[in-house]
């Protein structure tokens, strides 16, 4: 999907410096160039192109393509959307990393750049050698005391427990960074940084709040559902089936080609009619397996941290899929809402709706062109 709007975006006041945010996913590559004006990030261009015909296969299809063929898409897009920048910054897939929780007896910065890699061994399938590390200290909450608690009772001695804490531990195979690294040389990018596609997502699509929010990010392979509290990630969990499954359900159940089956998919979608009853129960079929996924993922949430969600945020482009949106109202008891991540950025008003529905695909591209914009002194 070239940017028809980018020659005319382009054509704005050119003073402040650009960065560009490039996600590449399993099915499409998606970049937005934004410009910083003071305060503001000012969108110049955007642009996604289906990486499906570089594979030989159908549009909407999630692929497995070499860099080289990579680089190949990638250029072309660049070329297509008109950027004007190499300043950049590049997502990790989800499914290239490994994010998981552990928790550990307290201890200063120091000693825990000894005890994490550690300890870390029991979590990575590979010699650490081979990854990278990273983590964070996830803070507590602060407890105050209630006028209701009841005294302790001080007359028997007792064991003081261990002080504990939360640690986020973020890990990435090396390969995927020198594959990372190529890519970037290859296209003729200046890259500065690789950040994880939860993170980009999280900067463009959660505003600040104390409650916890969900976010449901549903592309072309898989679903990854985040639960994101106080701008901490509290929870990361994947679902193994995505858009492309409700397609590929769709052709076996209808006996249609793919991508008769991808362009019914888009036109009808989730649907009561009578005329295509079918193909709504065929989709929501699929559904039901992510929604109970989901279902699973809040419920374990609201047991271990007794909170309940108070959004849900609908976000990749698995999320466009027509009545999703009501699928999910009536499915869980909370507010769901589609992602606008280009709410974060100053466009023309009468583009407006157009980057509204556009959205949800692009919340990780944008997440990185606003961390990179961060950087413009």
């Amino acid at each position: 999907m070239a940017n028809f709007f980018s020659t005319l975006l382009s054509s704005f006041d050119k003073k402040g410096r650009s960065a560009l945010g490039i996600d590449i996913g399993s099915s499409s590559i998606k970049l937005v160039q934004l410009r910083k004006q003071g305060a503001r990030a000012i969108l110049e261009t955007y642009g996604e192109l289906a990486l499906g015909p570089y594979a030989g296969i159908e549009v909407g299809r999630a692929t497995n393509l070499s860099q080289d063929k990579i680089i190949e898409a990638l250029k072309d897009l660049v070329k297509e959307a008109n950027v004007t920048t190499r300043d950049s910054g590049f997502s990790i897939p989800a499914g290239a990393s490994l994010l998981s929780f552990i928790r550990m007896p307290y201890a200063d910065d120091r000693q825990l750049r000894t005890m994490i890699p550690i300890e870390a061994r029991k979590y990575i399938p590979v010699p650490i050698s081979e990854v990278s590390l990273d983590w964070w200290v996830i803070p507590k909450e602060e407890e105050t005391a209630s006028d209701f608690d009841m005294p302790k009772d001080t007359s028997r001695p007792t064991t003081p427990e261990p002080r504990m804490i939360d640690v986020l531990l973020v890990v990435i195979h090396n390969e995927t960074l020198a594959r990372m690294n190529q890519i970037v040389t290859g296209s003729g990018m200046n890259s500065s940084f690789f950040e994880i596609e939860i993170f980009s997502s999280m900067r463009s699509v959660v505003e600040q709040t104390l409650d916890p929010v969900m976010i449901f990010d549903m592309g072309a392979a898989s679903t990854k559902l985040y639960i994101i509290e106080r701008g901490i990630l509290r929870s990361a969990h994947t679902v193994n089936r995505g858009s492309q499954d409700i397609t590929l359900a769709i052709s076996r159940a209808l006996n249609m080609t793919v991508i008769d089956a991808e362009h019914a998919k888009r036109a009808i979608g989730i649907t009561t009619d009578a005329e295509h009853k079918n193909m709504g129960d065929i989709i929501t079929l699929t559904l039901e397996y992510i929604f109970s996924e989901t279902g699973r993922a809040i419920l374990n949430y609201q047991k271990r941290y007794n909170k309940n969600i108070s959004r849900i945020v609908l976000t990749g482009g698995g999320s466009l899929l027509k009545g999703l949106l009501e699928a999910a109202r009536t499915r869980f008891q909370t507010e769901i809402v589609l992602a606008d991540p280009f709410s974060k950025t100053v466009t023309p008003a009468f583009i407006e709706a157009t980057l509204r529905a556009a959205g949800p695909e692009f919340a990780v591209a944008i997440g990185i062109a606003l961390r990179k914009l961060q950087k413009i002194e």
